[in-house]
């Protein structure tokens, strides 16, 4: 049959070959204002690279066809091998040399390190890499989770006196994805292994027991026995596995491979089925006397990993705005191509409230991520033992991460659900991008802990530092002070942080979501537009919350998404 029923119009091109980076001026802005300005030309590159349309048709073949484990081989050997996608490893090589997995530490490691990155720090290099971490994550967002623990393992070893075995494959920027003995590969990943069965989040009821090889202590072998329930990357080259040893709960560095050529005895139970995050392996393990070396002070892991965490941490808020932004460039442009009743949806008031309201969240999350990887250059001991920074980028580093962690990885999902909406029924079929990038969205809130957790954190950070927080709520009291609806935001926080007790637990969502809001309205007043900033602070102070686009003020809308987004 060769007839035709209708002809195909009023439906929008995909959103490729664009550069991610350029038509970002929020974040080009963010990492020039950051110190990262001299990282401009490398992160243009990368942002074209990542816009082709060989990139996104890449990322959907490495979602859809999701990591495979072979538990034995042909001859019943015991092998546990994961076998990826090819359009795994390319993210992974992209990733690799843009240096994602160790470019914010290069330079601060210790001088006996024999590494290139040994002369000095390159400046705003922990600025440059969030910002090459949110036009990843807006592509190809699973690849982004052994990135992480790798880039977050490096602060947390490099104080072990064998660091300097593993330091120059650790700074390699040449992906080795080979499931092979560490010596014979060129570079890389570490992964962490903490939770089990029976605990989640509560660490302290882990089963999984360490007991000395030798004389145990620090650096010396152990023997590991147990479980854990989600294995992170389970094919990196070595994870940090929290364990209980006769001195208490201590951290593990457990190789895949021994020194002799034989496989750890890390046994892979199953892959796990994942609502989204598909393209990544997390797996469930057993320990069966695995060989693990103990990193830090016996009886300190948790402390060690938690160490580690405060940087995975940040990497969740930079996942979720990347998300964020991902979401809202596909609505914008969408709406710039699609009528409906003879108008452009992207000139038609009540969309304009929406896209304008999910403009706003989206410049709000990149300038507060980009602020806390700034503090976080500054705001910790350097790797070679050098003074943390002001008391007010140890609050940032401290305090507002974890409740960055809490709001913007929530307010995430909330935005992919309102830009696939956009798109309508579009937007919910699995051919274009938006169902992805939904499906991806719980998981930054879930990983490295919970909501419950990271706002009963930024309690227990408040109360053990109180220099820190008094430091945070003097700065936000000041950047406040001329704005009647701040002012009075800032005096229920006070109120609210002087709880005590349950009814202070019962308010710690609040308190961490003031402290963002508050946080984000101070950075927009500052350094956005006036009329973005006007419009931040109308639509998240006046008392009208609820869902995106329930706007009652007047806005700038043509000022407001045109900076958003402009591919000219």
């Amino acid at each position: 049959m060769n007839w035709t029923t209708h002809d195909v119009t009023n439906q929008v091109p995909d959103l490729v070959d664009y550069n991610l980076y350029e038509s970002d001026q929020a974040l080009r802005e963010g990492v020039a204002r950051e110190g990262a300005g001299e990282h401009d030309g490398s992160l243009l590159a990368y942002g074209a690279v990542l816009g082709e349309a060989a990139s996104f048709a890449l990322a959907s073949d490495a979602n859809e066809y999701k990591p495979r484990l072979e538990q034995f081989d042909r001859r019943g050997c015991r092998v546990d091998r994961v076998h990826f996608h090819p359009a795994w490893n390319y993210f992974m090589q992209q990733a690799f040399c843009q240096g994602m997995h160790c470019s914010a530490w290069e330079g601060g490691q210790p001088a006996r390190m024999s590494s290139p990155a040994a002369a000095g720090p390159a400046t705003g290099a922990q600025v440059a890499r969030a910002a090459a971490y949110l036009l990843h994550g807006q592509v190809e967002a699973g690849s982004l989770c052994p990135l992480t623990m790798t880039s977050a393992a490096i602060p947390v070893l490099c104080g072990e006196p064998w660091f300097d075995t593993i330091a120059p494959r650790l700074f390699s920027r040449i992906y080795d994805g080979r499931d092979i003995p560490l010596t014979d590969k060129t570079s890389m990943m570490i992964g962490m292994g903490m939770t089990e069965k029976q605990g989640g989040s509560d660490l302290r009821s882990n089963t999984t027991k360490a007991v000395p090889a030798g004389v145990g202590g620090r650096g010396e072998p152990y023997r590991l026995r147990g479980h854990k329930w989600f294995f992170s990357s389970p094919t990196s080259d070595a994870h940090l596995v929290l364990a209980r040893a006769q001195e208490g709960f201590s951290c593990f560095y457990v190789p895949r491979w021994l020194d002799d050529g034989r496989r750890n005895a890390i046994y892979i139970q199953r892959l796990k089925n994942k609502l989204g995050n598909a393209s990544n392996a997390s797996a469930e393990v057993e320990f069966q006397d695995a060989t693990g070396w103990l990193v830090g002070e016996p009886g300190r892991g948790i402390a060690t990993l938690v160490e580690m965490a405060s940087y995975t941490r940040l990497d969740c808020v930079l996942g979720s705005t990347a998300l964020q932004r991902q979401a809202l460039v596909q609505a914008l442009h969408h709406a710039r191509y699609r009528k409906a009743f003879g108008e452009l949806l992207i000139h038609q008031p009540l969309m304009q409230s929406v896209l304008v309201d999910l403009t706003l969240e989206s410049e709000a999350a990149t300038m507060l991520a980009l602020r806390l990887a700034g503090a976080l250059a500054t705001g910790k001991p350097s790797l070679s033992g050098g003074p943390a920074g002001t008391l007010l980028d140890q609050a940032f580093v401290r305090i507002l991460t974890p409740a960055a962690k809490f709001w913007v990885c929530k307010r995430g999902i909330e935005m992919a659900s309102e830009c696939m909406e956009v798109l309508g029924g579009n937007g919910y079929i699995e051919e274009g991008p938006l169902a992805r990038l939904y499906r991806e969205t719980p998981v930054n809130s879930i990983w490295e802990g919970s909501g419950n957790v990271m706002c009963l954190d930024v309690l227990r950070a408040m109360e053990r530092e109180p220099a820190l927080a008094e430091a945070l709520m003097s700065w936000l009291r000041q950047q406040s002070v001329d704005d009647a609806r701040l002012r009075q935001r800032v005096s229920e926080l006070y109120v609210l942080c002087e709880k005590e007790g349950a009814s202070r637990q019962q308010a710690a969502r609040r308190i961490a979501q003031d402290l963002v809001l508050l946080t984000q309205a101070a950075l927009m007043r500052a350094h956005a537009p006036q009329a973005v900033a006007d419009a931040f602070v109308s639509t998240r102070f006046d008392g009208m919350g609820g869902v995106f686009g329930a706007i009652a003020a007047s806005f700038e809308a043509e000022t407001i998404l045109g900076r958003a987004f402009n591919t000219l």
